[in-house]
């Protein structure tokens, strides 16, 4: 990077509230998130000089889009500053991240907020599925789909069956490590929820059949939230760790990032997969540019990773992808338990999508918000013991827009 950024400071709404039901919506979302956001770093609106927001499918699920014009509202402080709106399906997030980090480097501002948020319960299931669907290729990959992620996400696991085989019981290790993790988070959906055994096994009156070979415990959840970080070059980021009685040293940083794009179509980025080695070049290939750009080897200099368990197969395909395990053996990485909180490499220690919920423009903030607590030991409960480096991995689509940071101290 040109000149690293810092993380000084962000916030997330709490993801189990049905915003809708509370008589609230997006902008209420944004206010509690961006506020809060500014509350816990001790900035005044008028600190911040730029502005980017993640979000996905607001014109649907809510009707509104050019959500920059809310900012004024929320916070006065906040008139005529530049904002721009940023959309890669579930990655949107972290591309607004991505450009906020680029506006920072190439110093045409010192100060970022990059907020992401989406409202999603407001719909029944089925509608929120549609609009959903957005991110998929619409006519030609929808198509007799009830369900569209589900069933597409169903198509890979498939896939994985026919080249690999797959067990059951370790997409159920998945699900259930995720939630229990969530039970540790104050802000995560699924804090409070619990399972029977049978939740995670191949009844289908407790863990019923989404679609094709997804069942309802390998699925990340719907969720109205927003998450906010605060973003700052080195001379702003110095002078305010001055204020707080702190060092630069003491700060989460970003580090580095990698960003790929594939092709729309589950089935045509299989078609192409190679016969040997990674399923997802592209996933892969913005992992390991993360990397090189960060100067360490692989995930043996990792701490802890939160990724993109939109469904228990992803999470199972990433495993792979970020080398705890070889393409098609990622069950022995997570019969080892090398991926629980206690493991070699922790995963989703916040809980993930499946347990900590997934607004689906918030997803990327958030992951690098949590990231950011890690390596500075502010993950309360959550906490993974010395870390002091994290990943985070955030796909769109069915690994279209792929985005990684690596987070620092």
């Amino acid at each position: 990077m040109a000149q690293p950024v810092f993380i000084i400071g962000g916030s997330q709404t709490d993801f189990a509230r049905n915003w809708a039901r509370e008589g609230s919506g997006l902008h209420e979302l944004m206010d509690t998130s961006i506020n809060g956001a500014l509350d816990q770093s001790g900035m005044a609106g008028s600190d911040i000089e730029v502005a980017h927001i993640g979000n996905f499918v607001g014109e649907l699920f809510a009707g509104q889009g050019n959500l920059g014009g809310f900012l004024a509202t929320i916070n006065a402080d906040l008139m005529g500053i530049p904002a721009s709106r940023h959309e890669g399906a579930c990655a949107s997030g972290s591309l607004a991240i991505l450009a906020a980090t680029a506006d920072i480097e190439a110093c045409r501002y010192g100060t970022a907020l990059v907020t992401g948020v989406e409202l999603m319960r407001n719909v029944p299931g089925r509608q929120a599925a549609d609009f959903l669907g957005a991110a998929a290729w619409q006519g030609r990959e929808t198509d007799g789909r009830k369900y569209v992620w589900p069933s597409i996400f169903s198509d890979l696991l498939e896939f994985y069956q026919d080249r690999y085989g797959i067990e059951r019981e370790h997409l159920a290790a998945i699900s259930r490590k995720n939630f229990d993790n969530a039970k540790a988070n104050p802000l995560a959906q699924t804090r409070h929820w619990e399972f029977p055994a049978e939740a995670f096994g191949e009844d289908d009156d407790a863990n019923p059949v989404i679609e094709g070979s997804i069942r309802r415990s390998d699925c990340g959840q719907v969720t109205d939230g927003a998450a906010t970080v605060i973003l700052a070059g080195e001379k702003v980021a110095a002078a305010w760790a001055a204020r707080h009685g702190k060092s630069l040293a003491d700060l989460p940083r970003i580090s580095c990032w990698g960003h790929t794009s594939a092709p729309m179509m589950l089935a045509d980025k299989l078609k192409a997969a190679p016969k040997e080695g990674y399923l997802f070049p592209m996933i892969r290939k913005a992992i390991t540019d993360a990397f090189k750009r960060a100067d360490i080897p692989g995930h043996q200099a990792l701490d802890g990773i939160e990724l993109h368990d939109c469904f228990s197969i992803t999470e199972y395909m990433l495993t792979e992808h970020f080398g705890l395990a070889a393409p098609g053996e990622a069950w022995k990485a997570i019969e080892a338990g090398d991926t629980l909180k206690t493991g070699k490499l922790p995963v989703n220690a916040s809980g993930g999508l499946i347990g900590g919920g997934h607004p689906v423009g918030a997803t990327g903030i958030r992951m690098l918000l949590d990231a950011s607590k890690q390596v500075t030991g502010q993950a309360g409960d959550c906490q993974i013991d010395g870390a002091r480096r994290m990943a985070t991995m955030n796909i769109g689509g069915s690994g279209v827009t792929n985005v990684s940071f690596i987070v620092e101290r």
